[in-house]
């Protein structure tokens, strides 16, 4: 399988560059020849949620005019999405484009299901973690739309200045009188790597680790090193001490937050509507440094992706690099989305009026990309158990942390 894979996507490659250099002359604007002998007028199809759509209507209309190919908008309920696009792309069945989140991009490229791209000089236009989640074994996938990442909020009338240490952070919480120093959602059953991990990045300590281009090499298990240790230790004292509490899942975590409980709470953009709809004075802080290193979050980034089977992978290929990746098109669907966009200069615009947008894309622009590597699907199990066990106090720090990541190593 790996020499058919492999095979697939070198001819996608060389497909879609030969694509970029026909796209490339077409996309100066104005009329772009579509009705042009040779052109290639069959109409494209772009999977999207119902969110989306009205965004990228108006991108849509723009290309036809310009190119004389329609582009067809079709909503699909985005649960089950990727395994639809799995199994009808190979069947010719699936849409030419599809939104997705990156984190499904390892699954994609293992089923052959998208063709890499070309983008030239429109990537320097994006974030660069933006750009590393949209690359997969060395290739680039797709045009990226939104960064989305967690960071600390602040309930300022409680902590009224910004700290940049996490022992900074639980000395406030604990001069503040309130119940809890710190809060953040965490899974009874299986903790939460994804919202401790920018405490654990702080310690040098990763997952996998991460090749010059920001991939993850799934050869390369990095959690049991000696900086996971370091976090583990850190884990069983803060359980122990009462920072982390396995009993305060997400929702109890926002509800004592909304309630004053709490100076501190660690979580993502969707939880802040609430927050500004409860009348909390809150600001959003950097994330703070429990190991001495810059915590860096997972980021989860959202792009557009082309089809290995497109019926028109030339105006596919147009649509994604030239169209969706303008300014105007980012600002839509973060109009629609409320997600910072992952053009740095949509991002700019957006942040220049929103403060909320401009912190947590501030934070997202330095994190880590969430790994789209098939690997991860072994990992999260032992890992999220691992700091449970240490946060309820059980077990040597050391054991547990390395006995995860062997478990890990021997499902991988």
């Amino acid at each position: 399988m790996k020499v058919n894979r492999k095979g697939a996507l070198g001819l996608g490659a060389m497909i879609v560059g030969s694509v970029l250099v026909l796209a490339g002359c077409a996309a100066g604007g104005g009329d772009n020849g579509g009705d042009g002998e040779g052109a290639d007028s069959t109409p494209i199809t772009i999977w999207v949620d119902i969110e989306r759509k009205p965004a990228l209507e108006p991108v849509a209309k723009a290309f036809t005019k310009e190119t004389g190919v329609e582009v067809k908008i079709v909503t699909k309920d985005f649960a089950n999405v990727d395994q639809d696009f799995i199994s009808q792309i190979p069947t010719g069945k699936g849409p030419d484009v599809i939104v997705s989140p990156h984190d499904k991009l390892g699954a994609y490229v293992a089923a052959g299901v998208v063709a890499p791209l070309e983008l030239g000089d429109v990537a320097d236009g994006f974030a660069e973690a933006a750009m590393q989640a949209m690359t997969y074994d060395g290739k680039v996938y797709g045009v990226p739309y939104s960064i989305e990442n967690v960071a600390l909020v602040r309930n300022v009338d409680l902590v009224a200045e910004p700290v940049e240490t996490f022992d900074e952070v639980i000395a406030n919480g604990r001069a503040a009188g309130t119940q809890y120093p710190f809060l953040v959602g965490l899974s009874p059953e299986q903790g939460d790597p994804y919202h401790l991990y920018p405490l654990q990045t702080s310690f040098g300590s990763q997952v996998f680790a991460q090749n010059a281009d920001g991939s993850y090499d799934p050869s390369k298990l990095v959690l049991g090193d000696a900086e996971g240790v370091a976090f583990a230790t850190a884990l069983k004292k803060w359980g122990a001490e009462g920072i982390l509490n396995a009993n305060i899942d997400g929702d109890r975590a926002r509800e004592f937050f909304l309630a004053g409980q709490s100076p501190y709470y660690l979580t993502g953009p969707w939880n802040v509507p609430a927050i500004a709809e409860a009348g909390i004075n809150y600001a959003i802080d950097p994330l703070p440094s429990a190991g001495g290193q810059p915590a860096r979050p997972f980021v989860g980034v959202n792009g557009f992706f082309l089809s290995s089977k497109s019926t028109n992978a030339l105006a596919a290929t147009d649509f994604i690099v030239n169209y969706l990746s303008t300014k105007d098109a980012q600002l839509s669907l973060f109009e629609v989305g409320g997600r910072p966009p992952a053009l740095i200069a949509a991002y700019e615009t957006a942040a220049a009026s929103d403060p909320d947008v401009a912190a947590f894309g501030a934070i997202g622009q330095t994190g880590a990309p969430m790994p789209a590597i098939p690997e991860m699907g072994a990992v999260w199990s032992d890992w999220g158990n691992a700091e449970l066990q240490l946060i309820k106090g059980e077990g040597d720090p050391q054991q547990v942390w390395e006995t995860a990541a062997t478990n890990i190593r021997a499902k991988i």
